[in-house]
């Protein structure tokens, strides 16, 4: 059996938050690379009782740590005695902590960025893979080689879903329902989009999906604004599929986002959609084309579009359809899923 026929050994490691877009795709692409011939996996992971059954169905093995600080020094020390004992080819890792405490060993150490980390966590790699472009430039200009920085971006969760009831949450019949979606951070910009959404003239009914530290901030100027009929704060959501089918707008109104998977979680669902233009929005988006980019912090501008969209659903839907064909192009789940296996095959071999 040659190095390129034998079965490669994968161990994928996260030490993420219980929710959030990094912690979803990396149970998406553990539980869809379980799928293909000539790998074999293995999940080392925090304790997480959904991430945990998505393994177990698709029958990839996990074992869970602590992962925290100093303190939980012994569940380092196990983790660390358990992936040798995996005898990984390559050894997967996710974001900050899990790429910090997973030391060089007889494997090929690769770290996978969605957004511009502090390149101290990263040095020790041997090989870095940027969700897009501009993470990837921003790594080989902090130094690292660029012939070992590789860009492979994200697929979403292909599973069809059928649009809600347009009145769930307590949404009057027959409104605009715009869709926002993310983690209640300063980051995400969803203050702009409330004081935007104040100054539109419609009836629309903003869904927002996600919870986070700004939660309470963001209520407060909901009623300082007034528009607590209008602003429907849905906490997390587990079928973004069904929410994008239904909503007539998606907005991202991020002050910093590295990819945004949801940008191409919109195209997937063919929803029409508005974006400020934040490092991966802006890179992925094509203005007027596939999508509308408005300047960071901009209310007026943000407003201006929503009007625009909502006055004009040809000009939406055709967004929405050019959205669909880039990510039919570009992210769709059997591409990205070659890049992995053949960047994999790569690397194994060496």
């Amino acid at each position: 059996m040659t190095k390129q026929d034998k079965t490669i050994k994968v161990a994928q490691v996260l030490a993420g938050a219980p929710k959030g877009g990094a912690e979803n795709f990396y149970t998406r692409i553990v539980s869809e690379l379980a799928k293909e011939q000539g790998l074999s996996q293995q999940a080392f992971t925090r304790p997480h009782a959904l991430r945990e059954a998505a393994f177990s169905k698709a029958n990839v093995p996990v074992e869970t740590f602590r992962f925290g600080g100093a303190l939980h020094w012994y569940d380092r020390l196990q983790y660390r005695k358990s992936l040798i004992q995996f005898k990984p080819d390559i050894v997967l890792t996710y974001m900050n902590r899990a790429t910090s405490v997973t030391p060089q060993g007889d494997y090929q150490l690769v770290a996978r960025l969605g957004h511009y980390y502090d390149i101290k966590y990263y040095s020790h790699c041997d090989y870095w893979i940027g969700i897009t472009q501009g993470i990837c430039n921003y790594l080989i200009n902090a130094g690292l080689p660029a012939e070992r920085v590789v860009h492979i971006p994200n697929f979403v969760d292909e599973t069809e879903s059928k649009a809600i009831d347009r009145t769930s949450f307590d949404t009057p019949d027959g409104v605009p329902i715009l869709f926002a979606l993310g983690r209640l951070h300063t980051n995400k910009g969803f203050d702009i989009l409330l004081k935007a959404l104040a100054t539109v003239e419609t009836n629309a009914v903003l869904w927002l999906a996600g919870d986070g530290p700004q939660k309470e901030n963001l209520q407060n100027l909901v009623k300082t604004l007034k528009l607590e009929d209008r602003v429907k704060f849905l906490g997390w959501q587990t079928d973004v599929n069904a929410l994008m089918k239904t909503a007539d707008l998606f907005i991202c109104p991020s002050r910093h986002e590295g990819l945004g998977s949801i940008i191409i979680e919109a195209w997937f669902n063919q929803c029409p959609m508005i974006a400020t233009d934040s490092q991966g929005p802006k890179e992925l988006i094509s203005d007027q084309e596939n999508a509308l980019l408005t300047p960071i912090d901009d209310i007026d501008r943000l407003a201006e579009a929503i009007a625009d969209l909502l006055a004009n659903p040809d000009k939406a839907q055709r967004l929405a359809k050019q959205g669909f064909v880039e990510y039919q192009q570009k992210y769709n789940r059997d591409r990205i899923i070659k890049q992995y296996t053949d960047f994999f095959r790569k690397i194994s071999a060496e």
